[in-house]
């Protein structure tokens, strides 16, 4: 029977908001993983079936199918096809799926799944009818003018009964966290620095406390709890994954990182909205006959504060275990790379540790979930 491993993982530094990534156009910052993924595992661009790649907001420098437009810029053959998809924040991981799949069914032999977004450069909604991509009919279905994330956030923290103080603190460690990781040397094998430009995360704020991020007001609620250091940031960045059989792998003479063990998607309420990773992770757990304590090592999207501590809440993750990194509180979360960075830094993760198997999820607009479970091989 088929499998789909997971052969190398690669992934740029994030930058922040109007920083360092910023002046260079999404395409080429995707051919910079893509051509760093081949580098590495000495794979043939010819030899790539398909790229599937990840972005939000499919407008402006990541209109007309960025993924092909990619392949192109890196150089590849023109014979090497290349497809864009969107589930929200989830479309770096839902890339990953769509390629395990691919390879499990017999369609692939070397396919490479990712993700990009420039937020610079396309602002966050620019992909929508008047700034409204949510028709009427949706809106009057649940009585609400729009769907909103931070609302959404705010929303969950007052049902699991999250202080500030417990958001601000959540906050404060990942940036601690981020920052060990920088320092250790723990992110080097993951990351494909882009030459005189940017070698590490660029959003890391050292030395954050409660006590600092205490000072910034809501940004969605005047009374709210919900702040720019307690949600992720805007960010530039992108991932890539090279993704083949184990067959296949060991007829070529590569060794895998690890193997896709299960994955599983989930829906919720479209209001509150990022609440969907709960059900995806019992989901994805039960599909794969393993309880929460054989997973070693958590990435679960630090869209907001309250998403990881609901989720943990409910789950009953050991604390060590989630998001070991850092997440996107510190680092910046990249829309549509999002997934492909954080399934790079768990591969490398789990292969640093020696982890035998790692859990991912991500909370996406419209109130849905991915969920992934990786074996270390």
């Amino acid at each position: 029977m088929r499998d789909a491993v997971i052969v190398d993982a690669v992934r740029s530094p994030i930058g922040k908001r109007n920083g360092a990534l910023s002046g260079i156009h999404p395409a080429h910052l995707s051919a910079h993983v893509l051509n760093e993924l081949v580098r590495r595992t000495g794979v043939e661009p010819a030899e790539i079936d398909d790229v599937i790649w990840g972005c939000v907001s499919q407008v402006g420098d990541q209109s007309g199918n960025i993924g092909r437009n990619a392949v192109l810029a890196a150089g590849w053959p023109e014979a090497v096809p290349a497809t864009t998809v969107d589930r929200r924040c989830g479309s770096g991981q839902q890339a990953v799926h769509f390629a395990a799949a691919g390879v499990i069914a017999g369609h692939y032999d070397f396919v490479i799944a990712g993700g990009v977004e420039a937020m610079s450069r396309v602002p966050m909604g620019s992909a929508g009818r008047d700034g409204r991509p949510t028709p009427d009919e949706v809106l009057e279905r649940y009585g609400v003018d729009g769907f909103n994330q931070g609302v959404g956030a705010e929303m969950m923290a007052g049902r699991w009964g999250l202080s500030r103080r417990r958001l601000d603190e959540y906050s404060a460690r990942s940036h601690a966290r981020a920052a060990a990781a920088v320092d250790s040397g723990a992110l080097d094998g993951q990351l494909a620095p882009v030459p005189g430009v940017l070698r590490t995360d660029e959003g890391i704020r050292r030395g954050s406390s409660a006590e600092t991020l205490a000072g910034l007001k809501p940004a969605f609620r005047e009374d709210g709890l919900i702040t720019a250091g307690n949600a992720s940031q805007i960010s530039d960045g992108a991932g890539a994954l090279l993704i083949t059989s184990s067959e296949t792998a060991r007829a070529r003479g590569l060794r895998p990182a690890a193997r896709v063990h299960g994955v599983a998607l989930a829906g919720d309420d479209p209001v509150i909205m990022l609440t969907a990773p709960i059900e995806a992770t019992a989901r994805v757990l039960k599909r794969s006959g393993l309880r929460i304590d054989d997973i070693g090592a958590f990435e679960v999207n630090e869209a907001f504060a309250p998403v990881p501590l609901a989720w943990q809440a409910e789950t009953g993750a050991a604390d060590d275990r989630l998001n070991p990194l850092g997440g996107a509180i510190a680092v910046g979360h990249p829309l549509g790379g999002s997934g492909a960075v954080l399934m790079t830094r768990l591969v490398h993760h789990m292969n640093d540790q020696k982890i035998r198997y790692g859990l991912q999820t991500m909370c996406e607009a419209g109130g849905m979930a991915n969920a992934t479970i990786l074996e270390l091989l």
